[in-house]
């Protein structure tokens, strides 16, 4: 038995704000340290993405407190993607938010629960109409008149509550997957520092190589460890393009051979791709280049040099390279060696506005590679990190899966949540069976 929904005019519940436009708030205002901005891209599944935000000074945030953020505020693309939005927790409290952005405060919090209201912006529904009344189109765009206007759909105060408190504790879990993985990444890639650009890899009796009075070398590189070698990167894989069918329009379709693009790395929150955006039909596969589970890529245009490790069988478009067969080094490791010297792999791309990275240029681009014994130590550590990486993203997958499909079931009154309960998530087996497609 559905609930009584009453309906309310966001601009009768809440205040629309647009963010500071670009006289206000220059690129060249950005500093190493202080008050973070929320961008487009930092608009997540329903929270904020904290990595790489920029930061303005302390002035500068005090100058802009008009467009600070605070708990319970509602962080909307204005332009662009203009249905994805993040709900702003108190770790947020105090950050601003860019021009590109536009931020919902409720001001009627008798009325409605602010992180009701997130929820209620991600009914697929509601997206759909957003997106269908925004204006432009090359760039669809919001204004706080649109958004304003829009039409709010809520049931008493108390209910919303439940609502948002069961959907909550899914989300929390998907974030504290997230926490475990962004930490158990930044071990990988300080173990790859430490072996192999420090050169404090363990030696024979377990102490650090370089500290320990190890052996070196002279190479091209400057010195590596006594063994080691400098070899071309085409000389440890073998390294072929992406293609795209054309004309590409004419294979696009919602349903089929999923179809990586470049977007699908940008968007992902891991290193991991496991879903896409965009299929291309069945006529379309023999015309691009498939690709087995477990495979690693590396973009080659529009945002060069972002290695990813694919977990799903798919079609690449031409804007990636494709690593086939390794001699001498793993996967593992030339993730992490391109994913660190990305900066001066991308320096020798061209193009002024769109950079592209020739594929010659990769395959002549100097690697350092270590002796078997060290590098098979590294790859036990790289390979079990990155399973239990796999394990949560695919856990976090089921739990998305899960949100989505109560989310219009909870609004509607279709499925009715008692308002005194725990509404917490029991911890979901690790999908191992899945996360089996990462296969080292």
């Amino acid at each position: 038995m559905s609930f009584e929904l009453k309906k309310y005019k966001l601009a009768e519940i809440a205040d629309v704000q647009t963010g500071p436009f670009g006289s206000q708030l220059h690129k060249d205002d950005y500093v190493p340290h202080g008050t973070p901005i929320i961008t487009v891209e930092h608009l997540g599944e329903n929270f904020i993405i904290h990595e790489n935000t920029p930061k303005v000074s302390n002035d500068d945030a005090l100058r802009l407190s008009k467009y600070s953020l605070c708990e319970g505020d509602i962080v909307f693309s204005r332009v662009g993607s203009v249905d994805r939005r993040a709900y702003v927790s108190k770790k947020e409290h105090g950050w601003l938010f860019s021009g590109r952005c536009l931020r919902v405060r409720v001001n009627k919090k008798d009325k409605i629960d602010p992180k009701y209201l997130s929820y209620y912006f991600g009914l697929e529904s509601f997206r759909e109409y957003v997106r269908s009344i925004a204006v432009g189109a090359t760039m669809p765009s919001l204004n706080t008149k649109i958004m304003s206007s829009l039409e709010i759909q809520a049931p008493e105060l108390n209910v919303q509550v439940a609502i948002s408190k069961l959907l909550s504790s899914l989300d929390n879990k998907i974030e504290l997957n997230n926490a475990i993985n962004k930490n158990l990444e930044e071990m990988a890639q300080a173990l790859f520092k430490r072996w192999f650009v420090d050169f404090e890899f363990p030696n024979e009796n377990g102490e650090p190589y370089k500290s320990s009075g190890g052996e070196f070398e002279e190479s091209e590189l400057g010195l590596i460890p006594k063994g080691w070698k400098v070899k071309k990167i085409s000389e440890v894989t073998n390294i072929v393009r992406g293609a795209s069918p054309r004309p590409i329009q004419d294979y696009i379709d919602s349903k089929g051979m999923p179809w990586i693009k470049i977007s699908d790395a940008t968007e992902a929150n891991s290193k991991f791709i496991v879903k896409t955006k965009e299929f291309i039909k069945k006529a379309g596969i023999s015309k691009s280049r498939k690709i087995n589970p477990g495979t690693l890529i590396l973009s080659n245009s529009a945002t060069p040099g972002i290695p990813m490790f694919v977990l799903i069988e798919a079609c690449v478009h031409d804007g990636w390279l494709i690593f086939k067969d390794f001699f001498g080094v793993s996967k593992e490791f030339l993730y992490y060696f391109l994913l660190r010297e990305r900066e001066g792999i991308v320096s020798l791309s061209n193009g002024s506005v769109f950079r592209n990275l020739k594929t010659d240029i990769l395959k002549n681009y100097k690697i350092i590679i270590p002796k078997d014994s060290v590098l098979m130590q590294a790859d036990v550590i790289f390979k079990s990190i990155n399973e239990s990486i796999a394990s949560r993203i695919y856990q976090n997958e089921q739990l998305a899966e899960l949100r989505d499909t109560l989310l219009p079931k909870l609004m509607s009154g279709e499925i009715r949540v008692p308002v005194e309960q725990d509404h917490s998530v029991p911890d979901l087996p690790m999908v191992a069976e899945r996360s089996a497609n990462y296969q080292p």
